[in-house]
């Protein structure tokens, strides 16, 4: 293996760790806006949404850069971290479609 190859794996990897930084705090940003829908602050919970959608951009837009490199035809080595990094991206958009679902109810119930 190069030098040059073993730099690009490294690339890759930073990417893949970025991915899963990214959605797993976006993850926890909607998980703490249903916490604050349920306490009635439905401010925070907008929010908290708002900043887990940044987060989760940045993860997605990451996964999105690899996946344009391999469609090029980049080779890119295939390592079990990229497939944890799209399992966490998939986890958070999961969790952001149910905060928001959480914090409809949660208004709905505290407006009754």
């Amino acid at each position: 293996m190069t030098e040059d190859d073993q730099g690009r794996i490294e690339q890759f990897e930073m990417e893949c760790f970025q991915i899963v930084a990214q959605v797993g705090s976006a993850r926890s940003c909607y998980l703490e806006a249903i916490t604050r829908a349920e306490e009635g602050d439905f401010d925070a919970a907008q929010r908290l949404i708002e900043e887990g959608n940044q987060m989760f951009n940045a993860g997605h837009d990451v996964h999105m850069e690899i996946l344009q490199r391999e469609a090029r035809g980049e080779q890119l080595s295939f390592r079990i971290i990229l497939l944890h990094a799209e399992d966490q991206l998939m986890s958070a958009e999961a969790f952001r479609i149910l905060s928001e679902k959480f914090i409809a109810v949660y208004r709905h119930m505290f407006a009754s």
